[in-house]
């Protein structure tokens, strides 16, 4: 007996350790598909091990549960698009808190009356940890993919009382888990436990701004982790402690570099709902002065440095390759082109990096804000495709934009700027932006693809 117990311990050290590798392989575009595989090796073998650990005998169930949920996603991943990419994972980390939810309910419905009156109140907090964060988790990220594909307003949702009901919700929560930790016999506090969680996430989250998304994803992602640590404590499943610590932990660590990079604390972006509404900046005035992609062409051929700001309206019209296309061109003509990548760009964090990679384009040549913007005098032309919000020099000159403050790529310090975007309308936070109005920035307006594609044909007429 103390031989399969040897066995078992040492097969959940081997999938710990192709989780943390998995997790280090992930941090470079290069290597982040086999990171992605050994982690999903490390996933089987914990699985599998479970399985026999439990000495579960059918395996009907689970087996058709792998068959349908395995097909379903490899058909998910091949078929969505990019620009959909942020909502698909939020309606991952929403799978994996309603995954905590359920182990959690099934657990406590499991135990027989006996175990409900000897067990640990320490497992019965740990199981109504499980259920609530699990729900907020499930809730909150239904609203964030809401937000993030369109089905609902990218807005913050305010109304009168909103404040009063998240001190009621969270009120509520120490209440019911008072009576679930004496009483846990009684299903009527399990049902007031996932009511109460599911109504709080999608509160919580619904007076988030769209702007803000991106923090959401991150924080929500580290939630799930968190669920399922708890719930691996409860159930007394050492991998998934493990597992669940490793998730929360970079999802808290990537939800930091996301505030820091948008100048706000976690609190700031978590209560923004309850702020006060930010008083108008002065009135942007000015004249937008629009391009044709054949006088771009004339400017880019003369170009010794060029640097390409990439934002969601890339995604969106699919012109990475293109862009890389047309970096091809650019050096051939013997002009250097570098990647200006905010930590906070599209709809997730990663999002630009992953796009630029599908391309081809050199990991080396993307740089970070902070990289670029102390020589961005040097560059003869800054690309500026799709971004808004993360060039926006309101972040600096506008004491009142709701953006002020927040660190910025100093696009309008270069000495052109192309901005390629379908319209002159404001970015996803809804800030209007001044960089339009600059006298060293053009408008190119259309779809990016096309543009690019334009610009390249000048290339082969030239």
């Amino acid at each position: 007996m103390s031989d399969i117990v040897t066995v078992i311990n040492l097969a959940y050290v081997v999938a710990a350790a192709l989780f943390i590798l998995g997790l280090k392989l992930l941090s470079h575009p290069d290597t982040a598909k086999k990171g992605n595989f050994v982690s999903a090796i490390g996933m089987l073998i914990a699985v599998v091990v479970t399985l026999l650990d439990q000495q579960i005998i059918s395996y009907h169930y689970i087996l058709l549960g792998f068959v349908i949920g395995g097909a379903f996603g490899a058909w998910k991943a091949k078929t969505v698009e990019m620009t959909a990419m942020p909502e698909m994972v939020s309606l991952f980390n929403g799978f994996g808190g309603a995954a905590s939810l359920l182990l959690g309910w099934a657990t406590l419905a499991g135990m027989s009356l006996i175990t409900l009156k000897t067990e640990s109140a320490f497992t019965f907090i740990t199981l109504f940890f499980t259920i609530l964060v699990g729900g907020i988790t499930f809730s909150g990220s239904v609203v964030a993919w809401g937000k993030l594909s369109g089905k609902m307003s990218s807005k913050a949702v305010i109304f009168t009382g909103l404040r009063e009901l998240s001190i009621l919700h969270i009120i509520g929560m120490v209440v019911i888990g008072y009576f679930f930790t004496t009483d846990p016999s009684n299903p009527l506090w399990i049902y007031c436990a996932i009511a109460l969680s599911l109504s709080f996430g999608l509160w919580a989250t619904i007076s988030i701004g769209g702007a803000d998304m991106p923090v959401v994803i991150a924080l929500l992602n580290s939630y799930s982790g968190v669920a399922a640590s708890a719930a691996g404590l409860a159930t007394g499943n050492t991998i998934l402690i493990v597992t669940g610590l490793l998730v929360g932990a970079s999802g808290l660590i990537l939800t930091n570099i996301m505030c820091k990079a948008m100048n706000r604390s976690l609190m700031n972006v978590l209560l923004s709902g309850f702020a006060k509404p930010v008083e108008a900046g002065e009135k942007i005035e000015g004249e937008i002065k629009i391009l044709s992609a054949q006088d771009a062409f004339y400017v880019l051929e003369a170009a010794q440095a060029v640097l390409v700001v990439p934002g969601y309206g890339m995604a969106v019209a699919q012109a990475q390759h293109a862009v890389r296309e047309l970096q091809s061109l650019l050096e051939e003509n013997g002009c250097t082109v570098d990647y200006a990548i905010h930590a906070v760009a599209g709809r997730m964090p990663g999002h630009m990096n992953v796009l630029l990679a599908e391309a081809d384009v050199p990991y080396d040549q993307l740089y970070e804000m902070d990289d670029v913007n102390p020589r961005m005098e040097n560059y003869d032309v800054v690309i500026v495709i799709g971004a808004n919000d993360v060039v926006n020099p309101a972040a600096k000159e506008m004491k009142g934009s709701p953006i002020y403050g927040m660190p910025v790529i100093e696009a309008y310090r270069a000495k052109t700027v192309f901005v390629l975007k379908r319209s002159a309308n404001a970015g996803f936070a809804g800030v209007d932006n001044p960089l339009f109005f600059k006298d060293n920035t053009r408008m190119v307006l259309g779809d990016a693809k096309d543009t690019i594609n334009s610009i390249i044909r000048e290339f082969g007429d030239d």
